[in-house]
């Protein structure tokens, strides 16, 4: 694997304009963030980043938000060193904690999860990851089959098996994602996960009860007829990843493909919206 780059964003509005700014960096290939007291740190694989793409993101950005930043090459072999200084336990609704492996355990949580703190969005620090958790911990899964599309991490994923979902699918496209679900897997002790790399053309011909999907606006709505073929009657279908002024978008392409809407719970303005089959 190539180096990866970071940029130290520093935003006037901290908590909007990250918020916004992260949104349109993960659509031009930024894989995971770190926010900070002045703003964030985006990381993209150097071979991916585009000087122009970033350029039209901050242009289209500059009357709303003052953004500065700077910019720095990591090897591949020193991430773990990066994570590791700005990864914090995160506590979930009282009953799901997740945690580095040398973090200890913590008592009075029916859900102690272990997240290796490498390059995969989905270690729990983010609001939409937060809000797919909370969802989930909300669904009866046990002994229901589950796809966790997107699954960076593999959080969900492991969260739903420890919860006594089964059999359960991950799917990502990024090879460093697709590695390290696997080896959270193997830290979690967890055996009824397969993990795929690759997009929606690997949901074709299966079925689910309750399908995760924490992904960006624009390929939830391309994908989501996909999703709603493969899931199954009174199924699940949960999605993130998105801001709260996408939710009439979002809610009518899933009303057009024949889902009920259930629930929207909102976060920083980053929305999680339940519907059913």
């Amino acid at each position: 694997m190539g180096n990866y780059i970071e940029f130290a964003f520093i935003v006037e509005d901290r908590e909007q304009g990250s918020d916004v700014l992260i949104a349109a960096l993960a659509e031009i290939g930024f894989e995971s963030f770190v926010e900070n007291e002045s703003g964030f740190c985006g990381y993209i694989k150097e071979e991916d980043f585009e000087t122009n793409d970033l350029n039209r993101i901050l242009s289209s950005l500059k009357d709303y938000f003052k953004i500065n930043y700077s910019k720095k090459t990591i090897a591949q072999q020193n991430w773990n060193k990066e994570w590791e200084s700005n990864f914090e336990p995160i506590e979930i609704e009282g009953k799901c904690f997740i945690r580095a492996p040398f973090h200890e355990e913590k008592k009075g949580f029916m859900y102690d999860v272990i997240i290796e703190p490498k390059m995969s969005f989905g270690t729990g620090h983010h609001y939409t990851t937060q809000l797919m958790i909370g969802a989930l911990l909300d669904l009866e899964v046990k002994n229901k089959s589950l796809l966790d599309m997107g699954c960076g991490t593999g959080v969900l994923a492991i969260v739903a098996s420890v919860m006594g979902a089964k059999p359960i699918t991950a799917i990502d496209i990024d090879e460093w994602s697709f590695e390290n679900t696997i080896e959270n897997l193997q830290k979690n002790n967890i055996d009824n996960v397969v993990v795929h790399k690759g997009g929606a053309e690997i949901v074709a011909g299966k079925e689910f009860h309750t399908i995760l999907a924490n992904i960006n606006k624009n390929i939830l709505l391309r994908d989501m007829q996909v999703y709603v073929k493969a899931l199954e009657t009174e199924g699940n279908l949960v999605m993130s990843g998105f801001f709260e002024m996408d939710v009439d978008e979002i809610t009518l392409k899933a009303i057009e493909l024949g889902l009920s809407f259930l629930e929207k719970k909102v976060s920083k303005e980053w929305v999680v919206l339940r519907f059913r089959k």
